[in-house]
């Protein structure tokens, strides 16, 4: 089943919302990265957190980028997604191994840590970007998404995010929510949406069950009629190429260029959202210098 991103508005009340299944997604950044089960769990939530943030905007060509900085032995979190919800990302320490919370429950908060930030940085091609940062609740992810749309946004959210890893520690499933309230919500509308979340439960077990993106939404706001805005595919997918490693080594400057042709002469340079490895022999740093120069 390909992965989707859904989003949807209540027709009877001022609710909208968004949906992904995302099992392609997080297996193939576990792939890239050989993350073992937490840092799968956690890198999943993240870039699921991030593709539906992204796929809310109304910029084309924009962009939005989670930074999760914890004090956990996972090390800092970056994840980026386009305007569609095709996200990338790496953790820092993708090899961390940390004992189970509980029956089949990896402990993500302690692999992120409690102590630190979430710095959420949306991109829609103005002069400056939007950088709103807020304090780590807890480092699970999906209470501290929640938090940062309560603090630096002032809209009510409710964030549910899930990856299920298998014996074999590939991703068996992974999917979550992003439930907000617009203005005029009542107290009705709320233990609308409270009841649904508590009746469809844990995220992972309604997707190990077969639920999908949209059947997840529906039954977490089965109190409420659906407008459905879009359902499209999402991936992993990174946009990384030659030439733009060839303007980052440019844009260093002609001192650096010449000092590392003189020192090393050749480059390698990898990709950190794809592992991709670009080579540059020393031709190709001097052809690099020549442009710079012309």
């Amino acid at each position: 089943m390909a992965d989707t991103i859904i989003r949807a508005l209540a027709k009877n009340a001022p609710v909208k919302a968004s949906a992904i299944s995302a099992r392609e997604m997080v297996e193939r950044a576990r792939q890239i990265h050989k993350t073992l089960p937490v840092a799968t769990a956690a890198l999943g939530r993240g870039l699921m957190a991030a593709s539906m943030m992204g796929n809310q905007l109304k910029e084309e060509e924009g962009s939005v980028t989670l930074r999760i900085k914890g004090n956990g032995p996972l090390g800092s979190m970056t994840v980026v997604s386009d305007s569609q919800g095709n996200a990338r990302g790496y953790v820092v320490n993708p090899l961390v191994d940390l004992p189970l919370k509980g029956p089949a429950k990896l402990d993500v908060g302690s692999a992120v840590g409690r102590e630190g930030s979430l710095t959420v940085i949306k991109d829609l091609r103005m002069k400056e970007p939007y950088v709103g940062t807020v304090p780590l609740v807890s480092g699970e992810i999906a209470e501290d998404i929640t938090s940062y749309f309560v603090e630096s946004e002032q809209i009510p959210t409710a964030c549910a995010l899930g990856v299920l890893v298998d014996v074999d520690q590939s991703v068996l499933c992974a999917g979550g929510y992003l439930i907000q309230l617009l203005p005029g919500a009542d107290d009705g509308v709320i233990t609308a949406v409270e009841n649904g979340i508590q009746r469809v439960g844990a995220v992972t077990e309604a997707m190990r069950g077969g639920m999908d993106a949209r059947t997840l939404l529906e039954q977490v706001l089965s109190d409420f009629e659906l407008e459905v805005l879009s359902e499209e595919p999402v991936e992993y997918r990174c946009y990384c190429s030659r030439d733009r490693v060839s303007r980052a080594l440019i844009s260093m400057g002609r001192q650096e260029l010449e000092d590392l042709i003189r020192e090393q002469g050749r480059a390698e340079l990898t990709c950190q959202f794809c592992d991709k490895v670009y080579q540059y022999s020393k031709e190709d740093l001097e052809t690099l210098l020549a442009s710079l120069e012309k």
